[in-house]
């Protein structure tokens, strides 16, 4: 077992109230990154602005976050937060909002860095000290020290780095509550990816193991629910808010595998949200695990307590029906990005671009 994640975690009702010392404790000014409506439709902003004013923290807001936010928006933040003299970055949102504070904060902290050295990790100084409020039940981006972001050439790419944990991380469910059935439904199905990929990951060891078995066991029935159109119930939310934090907790240690970062692709050129786009591939990577290594397979599906097909259905209710189509010739161009692939060769089975090309076939040329 080789396990290290230091953010200071608290994941209940009014815990950003009850816990804001901890936000105190890391400066007297701050900027909070944020997207321009939900964090305020869930109450989340409002809740967060209300604890950093009873500890006279002064704050501004940017929320110019954006969906699979570009790297040049956050280097655009990072200079403003630090031209105003920011002394940590608030994150407020779903995975996207999390990402793009961890990366202002090393901007707030290198003005002059550029995208190069963004991800040449060619930091002079350590980042801002980073806290987190999560308000969707998806990415785990609370406790990671990853970030995913898009590039000058429309290319998403993660970077991974103990200097991105948060100090602490906030995970109040009623947050979640005000997501739109679509949102919950990518989200949630991201969960089932990271706790799934997690699982079959050659890094995998007892510890996470028991992360991905839990957050799967919690997400499943509401995450059927949401996939059958019903509204989630309080509780339902909560577990899959937990659900999240587990499949974060999860990839933290193990990273994800091929459905992840082919994923990307389908967000990048058909504009398939995040979770949907990874979804697509595990029905795929399931049987290629369970070829690799039978007994392996089974086991997590008795730890889960769900058979294969059943599993196997569930992902697929909840992904949406896209009627795009890719050519040969365009899924031959974009293979060489997934040749030495890291993503790919997590994964626990016999996968390399030969795979791939195999998979986009039957999925999407028709």
């Amino acid at each position: 077992m080789n396990y290290f994640m230091p953010t200071r975690l608290f994941a209940e009702s009014d815990c950003i109230e009850k816990h804001r010392d901890a936000l105190a404790a890391l400066g007297t000014s701050c900027v909070i990154v944020t997207e321009a409506t939900a964090s305020k439709a869930s109450g989340a902003l409002a809740d967060a602005q209300s604890a950093l004013k009873a500890c006279g923290i002064k704050n501004f807001v940017w929320d110019g976050v954006t969906a699979n936010p570009p790297v040049a928006s956050c280097i655009e933040a990072g200079r403003l937060a630090a031209q105003k003299g920011a002394e940590f970055v608030l994150g407020i949102g779903g995975g996207s909002s999390l990402d793009a504070a961890k990366a202002v904060a090393v901007f707030a902290a290198n003005p002059e860095l550029d995208e190069s050295g963004f991800y040449g990790m060619a930091w002079e100084r350590d980042p801002l000290p980073i806290a987190l409020v999560g308000t969707t039940a998806g990415t785990g981006s609370e406790v990671t020290k990853v970030s995913v972001l898009t590039d000058s050439a429309a290319r998403k790419h993660s970077i991974h780095d103990d200097r991105l944990y948060a100090t602490v991380a906030f995970g109040d469910s009623r947050h979640t509550h005000t997501c739109p059935a679509a949102v919950t439904l990518s989200c949630g199905v991201d969960v089932i990816a990271h706790a799934t990929e997690a699982y079959f990951s050659h890094k995998a060891d007892e510890i996470s193991r028991a992360f991905s078995v839990r957050a799967i066991r919690l997400a499943a029935a509401p995450l059927a629910a949401a996939a059958a159109g019903k509204e989630l119930s309080a509780d339902e939310r909560r577990d899959l808010y937990e659900a999240s934090i587990l499949g974060g907790l999860a990839i933290n240690t193990c990273g994800t595998c091929f459905p992840h970062n082919v994923g990307y692709y389908l967000t990048e050129n058909y504009g398939v949200p995040h979770g949907f786009a990874c979804a697509v591939f595990l029905p795929a990577m399931l049987e290629l695990v369970r070829e690799f290594d039978a007994a392996y397979a089974e086991a997590f599906y008795d730890e889960i307590g769900v058979d294969e097909s059943s599993f196997v259905q569930l992902v697929k209710s909840c992904v949406p029906a896209y009627d795009f189509a890719m050519t040969e010739a365009e899924i031959d161009a974009a293979l060489p990005r997934w040749h030495n692939n890291g993503s790919v060769n997590n994964t626990r089975a016999r996968v390399d671009v030969n795979t791939i090309r195999a998979t986009l076939l039957s999925l999407f040329v028709r």
